[in-house]
């Protein structure tokens, strides 16, 4: 029988039977592609709210390895992460768009479904879309880390450059994930030979590539101002101190709790997964 008991340090930890608890949550984990809408799946767990976890622009779903463990052991209800559409697994199909992702994302959900969401860069943002209420879903709290809140014309321009060129093809394996590892900002983080490196790139006749679509980068444009206000969800915002992507004074216009997570770049989940969720941890959420 599960004990459930809440510990008063953290709203997520249950005092339980950890053999038992152990064999049930690996009876609901599942992993695989969703043949209706394209998209590579992985959930796990039992019970509200869902924690859905959005990684960022030209990512997917296995920077969670390090976090995932403990979300296994943490998390007392439905989990989920996903590659977004044209990352990873999932398929590649345009447009693409915050809109877009929010929308993918949202058809993998139960109608009025409570979840959390923990969003990392495009993740973040894509997780604020979907706290506008507009999903038809139910957002009781956003954590948003690693969020570009201030885009310079040049840097949109850029990114619509690269969206609108052409596939990359490498001839080796290893000059693929190099490219994969250095464009995610998961280089000297990653193991080159990991299955998070693997997952990056994709094979074909012998060639290979990344495995995001270049015409994902086209999702970047709208302004994250005018989605923060549309937001109808508590917002947390967070960064690592060493991120070069956004500020503490730049967070702290929309949430004047924001925090920077000492010693950190751009990749807290990779970096320090247990650091991550223990601001998880610090948030007002009742599972």
């Amino acid at each position: 029988m599960w004990q459930k008991v809440r510990a008063k340090d953290s709203p997520f930890a249950w005092k339980t039977d950890l053999p038992l608890r152990r064999l049930i949550r690996q009876a609901y984990m599942s992993s695989g592609m969703i043949e209706e809408t394209g998209l590579w799946v992985e959930r796990g767990g039992n019970g509200a709210p869902t924690l859905v976890l959005l990684h960022g622009l030209g990512a997917n779903a296995a920077v969670w390895a390090g976090l995932r463990p403990v979300v296994e052991a943490k998390w007392p209800a439905r989990w989920m992460m996903l590659d977004l559409p044209g990352h990873g697994r999932s398929c590649q199909r345009a447009p693409y768009g915050y809109a877009a992702y929010a929308a993918a994302v949202a058809g993998l959900l139960g109608q009025d479904e409570e979840v959390v969401l923990l969003g990392h860069s495009m993740g973040g943002v894509v997780a604020m879309v979907l706290a506008t209420g507009w999903f038809g879903i139910r957002v009781r709290q956003v954590l948003a880390f690693g969020v570009k809140l201030d885009w310079m014309d040049e840097e949109v321009a850029k990114l619509r450059e690269i969206g609108r060129a052409p596939v990359r093809w490498f001839k080796t394996r290893e000059e693929a994930q190099e490219r994969y590892l250095r464009v995610s900002g998961l280089k000297d983080l990653v193991d080159p030979d990991s299955a998070c490196a693997a997952r990056g790139i994709i094979e074909s006749e012998g060639k290979f590539r990344l495995s995001v679509d270049p015409a994902a980068n086209l999702a970047v444009g709208p302004p994250v101002d005018s989605i923060i206000r549309a937001m109808n969800a508590p917002l947390r915002l967070a960064a690592g101190e060493r991120d070069p992507a956004v500020s503490a004074e730049q967070m702290r216009r929309y949430d004047p709790h924001a925090v920077l997570l000492e010693g950190l770049g751009h990749n807290p989940h990779v970096e320090s997964p247990d650091r991550l969720w223990q601001l998880m941890e610090s948030l007002p959420i009742t599972p």
